[in-house]
């Protein structure tokens, strides 16, 4: 539904994003993760046609967003980060107001306005005045005005930012009933929101995609998909655990730390493969004895931590 290859944008001398290459298929929910400035939504406006791109090229469900940039706009619902909304008008008004600008056809305009509001729940504010509405209720109604025409894609730019928990959830779970029945973009820098929604992830970090995959997939491939956290009687010296615990095939980094009378150590594994039987066997070899043993797998803000910080 989506592709990407090698897209770059510079503003003047700065550049924005530089060689970006991912694709989205039908249905997808994606998540555009990245730290604040690292050029998530500068990809967003290109896909949209609000900008051009200084080189590459992106299409959505087939058509070029330079050369064809009003057959892709029909087919995409757009939430920017500043809500494009009139505070002025009637919440009903202002729908249909922005039906007409999508060119929905005048018999049609009822019919996708009430379906819009039954879909984000606005129904019960359609006659009230959008700037007297709460934070949550502006965002559907945005969200409402991005579904007027029906999109194949819909792009959110952040769309859960300024909402208080109780409202991030009801957002959340509007987007995750789109899934299958239309693609989805959505850019964040909150780790949970792409974790409880999106089904495949693309990391960005100052303009260059770091990664690109499926949830499990990022764990997967991410040095230490898990970890073994071992608990041993009394206090150990470190080099000697360290040197024993690196014999293991994938076991990887291993940190230990005394902990009153006992001593902690972490195991990253490296694989797929289990290594807990073998950490047993190395423990009862030498005379080590295990008080407590358990695995964690690596969250997705580890992985993200780890791929977007750099040393200075």
């Amino acid at each position: 539904m989506i592709e990407v290859k090698k897209l770059t944008k510079f503003y003047g001398p700065n550049r924005a994003v530089e060689d970006v290459s991912f694709t989205v298929e039908k249905g997808q929910i994606l998540g555009l993760l990245g730290p604040n400035g690292a050029g998530k939504t500068t990809i967003m406006r290109i896909l949209t046609g609000y900008f051009q791109p200084t080189s590459g090229s992106a299409t959505v469900a087939g058509f070029d967003v330079v050369e064809e940039t009003m057959e892709v706009k029909k087919r995409i619902g757009y939430l920017q980060e500043v809500l494009p909304l009139y505070h002025e008008m009637v919440v009903s008004s202002y729908l249909e107001f922005v039906a007409e600008l999508k060119g929905v056809p005048k018999n049609d305009r009822k019919k996708q306005i009430r379906k819009a509001m039954e879909l984000t729940r606005t129904n019960d504010v359609s006659n009230r005045i959008i700037g007297r509405l709460s934070r949550g209720y502006k965002q559907r109604v945005g969200l409402a005005q991005a579904l007027l025409n029906e999109p194949e894609v819909l792009i959110l730019d952040e769309p859960t930012i300024g909402l208080d928990p109780k409202q991030i959830i009801e957002i959340r779970e509007l987007i995750k009933n789109m899934a299958g029945e239309r693609t989805v973009i959505l850019s964040s820098h909150i780790l949970p929101e792409v974790s409880m929604t999106c089904n495949k992830v693309v990391i960005i970090d100052a303009g260059h995609i770091v990664a690109e995959d499926t949830q499990e997939g990022l764990l997967q491939k991410s040095e230490g998909g898990d970890r073994v956290s071992v608990k041993l009687k009394g206090n150990l010296t470190g080099e000697d655990i360290k040197k024993e615990f690196t014999k293991i095939n994938n076991a990887g980094i291993v940190s230990v730390k005394n902990e009153g009378s006992s001593t902690v150590i972490e195991v990253v594994r490296a694989g797929s493969i289990d290594i807990r039987e073998d950490i047993f066997r190395t423990a009862v070899k030498n005379d080590w004895v295990i008080l407590e043993m358990k695995s964690a797998a690596l969250s997705l803000e580890q992985v993200f931590l780890k791929l977007t910080t750099r040393e200075e």
